[in-house]
């Protein structure tokens, strides 16, 4: 009976405690080993680009960025070194513009 304790409260425990070192969104390798977008918090386009879903290449397009556009960069997303991409968020006036206008999206850097 203490044994079956004492081995449940180990178990919650390291349940409680446990993921707070696992990272949020799955495990990914060290992104200082990639040096872009490390200093950088916000940029504006200086081409068009595509909004998407998710990171990747066939996801739904939200839409379409036009050169001049501000972004915040809110996440990195590293699949492999040729494929980087970046969870941005539009600068938006949300009083003046649509409230249910997409401003957060995923963009292939």
């Amino acid at each position: 009976m203490m044994k079956h304790l004492i081995k449940n409260i180990c178990l919650i425990g390291f349940a409680l405690i446990g993921p707070i070192t696992l990272p949020a969104g799955g495990i990914q390798r060290n992104l200082n080993e990639y040096k872009i977008l490390n200093n950088s918090k916000e940029i504006i386009l200086n081409a068009n680009c595509s909004l998407y879903t998710f990171p990747k290449t066939k996801a739904k397009k939200l839409m379409v960025l036009t050169s001049g556009s501000s972004l915040s960069i809110l996440r990195k997303w590293v699949v492999n070194e040729s494929d980087i991409w970046a969870r941005v968020e539009l600068a938006t006036n949300r009083f003046i513009e649509h409230p249910n206008r997409v401003t957060k999206g995923w963009i292939k850097m």
